[in-house]
């Protein structure tokens, strides 16, 4: 079965965090982002929240929607039940700091629910680790910035979703 959309982003995961929220949620929720250091993805329903070990490699963030729920993928390193709601069927991918990374345009508005998985996490943050230890004052800005890039590894999280019902009209 394939996807009925699938949208690919890097992203730079500022503060060791990415989040993926409707375009017309623009608050950010602080306890939603301090779940996800535990948890890895969290949220509160409009915002989710990818949290990376390490903020200076860009991490790849695909989504797709599926026709119907899926199952957990075989090959992730980890995973967790997810939920995103999205009123305006908009979904932006925000670098905190830095800005979107990108936006995507969902099949229609609604709630999509599914699984959020990740793989080349730890390595990613190993490797991350290993060249900081490595840099001295011989290092330029250019030499950190190529060893970023040359990151023999990918970090990637993945949302599996798949449409749930209509949006629920907010009554004001």
């Amino acid at each position: 079965m394939q996807p009925i959309a699938e949208y690919n982003f890097s992203a730079h995961p500022d503060r060791c965090s990415v989040e993926i929220y409707d375009a017309d949620a623009y608050l950010a929720d602080e306890a939603a982002m301090k779940a996800s250091r535990q948890q890895v993805v969290a949220g509160n329903g409009y915002h989710l929240y990818v949290h990376s070990l390490q903020s200076d490699i860009q991490v790849g963030v695909r989504i797709r929607i599926w026709p119907m729920a899926r199952d957990i993928p075989g090959q992730a390193e980890g995973f967790t039940p997810v939920s995103l709601e999205s009123e305006t069927g908009i979904l932006v991918i925000g670098q905190l700091t830095l800005g979107p990374a990108g936006e995507m345009e969902l099949p229609r508005a609604g709630l999509y629910e599914g699984i959020a998985s990740w793989t080349g996490r730890e390595a990613v943050a190993a490797y991350h680790d290993d060249i900081l230890r490595q840099i001295d004052d011989d290092w330029g800005v250019e030499e950190i910035s190529r060893a970023w890039r040359e990151c023999p590894f990918t970090e990637e999280y993945v949302l599996d979703l798949s449409f749930s019902r209509p949006s629920t009209p907010d009554e004001d």
